[in-house]
């Protein structure tokens, strides 16, 4: 049965948006599209959502936010070692941006459409996923394995330094054989990096 105005939801009908995305792109997916794969008139979508662009940009941080709470278990891990979560956490990243890529090709297209449009929305969600990261450096900093400075700082450095292995940019480069042991070889230089006078004092000489 087509949802009435009492059952439609916001959550509904971003789903429906994602299928008409998925079926015909970003340039000539409609409101009325939307409306029409849910049986109900456009008037009623925008009820929840002012505007094409509203729509569009909620549909946006949807698609971020699995990657952002897809990642929030390893961050709440607090029983483990500040360095196996971050280990842990690049790693998720990666597979997850390489899963949106390789499963649905199509849709994580349209998406980096879209994300392109929305930047405030991109901005939110490497906010959040940078505040996740400090959370686990801090952690670190807390039992001793990372001695940066700032936790802060320093989970922006690693965020940054592993873009080749989560920003879509790079998609084309994620199904390549080597991307893996690269990925490793990255995450091992960014963690010696963060414990880098740690282990100087642990190498001192004694006098």
């Amino acid at each position: 049965m087509a949802p009435t105005s009492e059952t439609l939801t916001a959550e509904r009908i971003l789903e429906a948006t994602e299928e008409v995305l998925r079926r015909h792109g970003p340039a000539k997916a409609t409101v009325v599209d939307v409306a029409r794969a849910l049986g109900v008139s456009h008037g009623s979508v925008y009820r929840h959502f002012r505007t094409k662009a509203a729509l569009r940009e909620a549909v946006t941080k949807r698609w971020l936010d699995r990657t952002s709470q897809a990642l929030a278990g390893i961050v709440a891990a607090e029983d483990r070692d500040a360095e196996a979560r971050l280990r842990d956490w690049i790693r998720a990243l990666f597979e997850a941006k390489r899963r949106k890529a390789g499963d649905d090709p199509e849709l994580f297209a349209t998406y980096s459409v879209l994300v392109d449009e929305n930047g405030t929305v991109v901005g939110e969600h490497i906010e959040e996923l940078t505040g996740q990261l400090t959370r686990i450096v801090r952690a670190g900093q807390d039992d001793g394995a990372f001695t940066v400075a700032d936790a802060e700082s320093g989970a922006r450095a690693v965020f940054q330094a592993t873009a080749r292995f989560h920003d879509p940019c790079h998609a084309g480069e994620w199904r390549r054989p080597e991307i893996e042991t690269e990925l490793e070889a990255v995450v091992g230089l960014l963690v010696r990096g963060l414990g880098a006078d740690r282990d100087r004092r642990e190498n001192r000489p004694e006098r």
